[in-house]
């Protein structure tokens, strides 16, 4: 007997259970973004998300930086060279990312890298510190190089990483309530500037409510008088400097490790989640690549590992069409090279800031991140996993000096494995 001919449908689906097999790096799927393109997608939208991007980054985060350094006893020129290279490599790694694969990408550098850092400067030599940033940037570049990121990135479902997302951006929601309670004369007006553009239409039209927001808030420091100079002296220019590594079996196992999963997992987890749900698709593999690579260009220079992060790129996509945002990040990458020139001088006027105008705006410009990150860990499937990575990101817990946001996606993980099977088949 002749067997029958297969149907097209059963064809098709023969075809599609083996996948084509994927490129290491990811190709853009559309030409890299032009001079001429550029400015037709640029508008006051993308201007002011850019701009408020960079304002974030360069406030509470290098608070943060110069803390750390200072306790750990850096000199003012290792202070200096290190925000030199954490704005040089998130520049150039958001203008090379952001105009190949038209997409807002926005790299900047591992805060709560920077963070666990903190307790071992007091007893590990600079050098040594400085030895692991290097075997990091080296160790993400070669992981990359194995696509075991992407792998690793597919298998989480989104539900769960969310869940994550939601737990750290947590804090900058309720910012707004601590630093308008704290300081209502420079919050206060802000928080009703976003209200009144966000709530007209025809007004946040022309002045988007963002932007609005950071415009206020500027006049509100200004008439009240909280704009606090410390010292109007001092170097303008950026002058780096190279450390030389030392390489130390105490040193790299105290910090390896800590290092390169919160850069991959925690920060570059956040950065592809914000991203997807704002209806785009990040090169996973390219992140981890260009992760790698500027994470070493960091290290000549002193600094901590480079990473895509999760609050620039919610404020890089907080409004405005999908397919214009790349240039938000256009506008984050150059300003992020200017202030690397500008690094001592910009840094204390940023500084000088109420904290309550940081927390303020950065919290405002959070919202709607915050607000996609419940939605989508707790509208549908994988909710108990969402709910477990939730809770215990939000705990603090911090085992082995790795932040709590890994442990809650490992340990949400494997609770949704074992709680929710039949969510886990569906989806396969």
């Amino acid at each position: 007997m002749i067997p029958a001919p297969q149907s097209s449908d059963v064809r098709e689906a023969s075809v599609t259970e083996v996948p084509a097999r994927q490129p290491l790096i990811e190709r853009p799927g559309i030409r890299p973004a032009g001079l001429r393109q550029l400015m037709q997608d640029l508008g006051p939208h993308y201007v002011s998300n850019g701009v408020i991007g960079l304002i974030f980054s360069a406030s509470g985060p290098i608070a943060v930086t110069l803390a750390v350094g200072t306790a750990g006893g850096l000199t003012q020129g290792q202070l200096a060279s290190w925000v030199f290279a954490i704005f040089l490599s998130a520049g150039l790694a958001t203008l090379l990312m952001s105009l190949l694969y038209r997409q807002p990408l926005g790299f900047a550098w591992s805060i709560p890298g920077t963070v666990l850092l903190g307790p071992s400067l007091q007893h590990l030599p600079f050098a040594e510190v400085v030895g692991v940033f290097f075997t990091s940037g080296v160790l993400i570049l070669a992981l990359g190089s194995t696509g075991v990121v992407r792998r690793l990135m597919s298998a989480i479902p989104m539900p769960i990483v969310m869940a994550m997302v939601a737990a750290v951006f947590l804090r900058f929601g309720t910012d707004i309530v601590s630093s308008t309670q704290a300081n209502l004369v420079v919050a206060g007006p802000m928080v009703l500037a976003f209200i009144l553009l966000s709530a007209v239409p025809a007004l946040g039209k022309y002045l988007p409510p963002v932007l609005g927001t950071l415009v206020v808030g500027i006049a509100a420091v200004a008439l009240s008088g909280q704009f606090k100079l410390q010292s109007a002296s001092g170097p303008i220019f950026a002058a780096p400097e190279f450390t030389a590594p030392s390489f130390t079996w105490a040193a790299q196992l105290e910090l390896l490790l800590p290092l390169v999963l919160t850069a991959l997992v925690v920060q570059n987890g956040q950065g592809v989640a914000v991203l997807r749900a704002a209806g785009h698709r990040p090169p996973v593999n390219s992140f981890a690549l260009a992760t790698g690579g500027f994470s070493v260009l960091n290290a000549c220079f002193g600094a901590v590992s480079a990473c895509v992060t999760g609050p620039t790129n919610s404020l890089l996509t907080s409004s405005g069409e999908k397919h214009r945002q790349y240039s938000a990040a256009v506008v984050y990458g150059s300003l992020s090279l200017v202030f690397a020139l500008f690094a001592p001088l910009l840094t204390r006027l940023m500084l000088a800031t109420p904290e309550a105008f940081v927390l303020a705006l950065g919290g405002i410009a959070m919202l709607k991140a915050l607000q996609q990150a419940f939605v989508t860990a707790f509208a549908t499937k994988f909710t108990m996993g969402a709910l477990v990575t939730f809770v215990v990101t939000i705990s603090g817990m911090n085992l082995f000096n790795i932040h709590a946001a890994f442990w809650g996606i490992l340990i949400g993980y494997v609770s949704s494995r074992l709680l929710e099977r039949a969510d886990h088949q569906v989806s396969k």
